[in-house]
């Protein structure tokens, strides 16, 4: 056996004797608890000083004012700051829809779930709108067919729930949770008709069991963010004036 043969007859036995095969029988970890203990990166602080200074400016600069508290809870149908919601995205979500389209949005709804806090009276800020909206929702505009309305109106009426609808729609339950009337622009709906419905895209995924948005002629996502609306709202409006109205109501007889 020649030096070259030794060489590689030893190469394999050593290769074979140290192949094993592992397994993972155990994992250990441990929870580490944030709070004031933990001391701060000096210069991690230092580098992130100027930026959070500049959100936090802009965040707190007044951009409006509020005469009186708004809440989701004033009203059993229609609530302040609902219908101040729902027509803040009529206002700036349309023209957008219509310079893309040359149609109009007809109505807005949106879900009084996703209103997360109250616009308290006095100054409105950036950070107010962060606080009514803190998720990334956006406006959607879904084409239904006047069947699908229909089936919205059914869906608001078992609801019994106040979920924002812009002032075009005009829905009146009976006192047995019936429909009485609807009309959306102050016409009865037609049933062969296209209505342009603007909501978020949480809604149209589904949520809130709002199930009806699917299957649609059309979809346009507008790249807006309802937190966004707000702003540009708020910013174009010195004081607002939401209110309590009969565009969704319930007879008492």
């Amino acid at each position: 056996m020649t030096i070259k043969h030794i060489f590689k007859l030893g190469f394999l036995l050593l290769f074979c004797s140290c192949h094993q095969d592992y397994n993972v029988t155990k994992i250990e970890g441990k929870q580490i608890e944030i709070n004031d203990s933990l001391t701060s990166d000096k210069a991690v602080e230092t580098f992130i000083e100027p930026y959070r200074e500049n959100v936090n400016k802009n965040l707190d600069s007044i951009i409006s004012y509020a005469p009186e508290t708004y809440s989701k809870s004033d009203g059993k149908f229609n609530t302040s700051i609902g219908n101040f919601m729902a027509d803040a995205v009529f206002l700036e979500s349309n023209p957008v829809f219509n310079q893309r389209t040359g149609k109009n949005i007809d109505f807005v709804l949106l879900n009084h779930g996703g209103i997360r806090s109250i616009i308290p009276k006095g100054n409105i800020t950036s950070r107010t709108a962060y606080e009514v909206m803190p998720f990334e929702n956006s406006v959607v505009v879904v084409a239904l067919k006047g069947t699908k309305i229909i089936e919205i109106m059914t869906y608001l009426s078992r609801a019994k729930r106040a979920h924002p609808v812009s002032s075009q729609l005009q829905l009146t339950l009976a006192k047995d949770f019936s429909i009485n009337s609807v009309s959306i622009n102050g016409e009865p709906i037609d049933t062969e008709k296209i209505y342009y419905v603007a909501t978020n895209d949480y809604l149209y995924n589904g949520g809130d069991r709002m199930t009806f948005f699917k299957p649609n002629d059309s979809s346009y996502v507008l790249d807006y963010k309802i937190r966004n609306v707000l702003i540009d709202y708020f910013k174009k409006t010195d004081t607002i004036k939401p209110k309590i109205d009969n565009r969704f109501i319930q007879l008492k007889n």
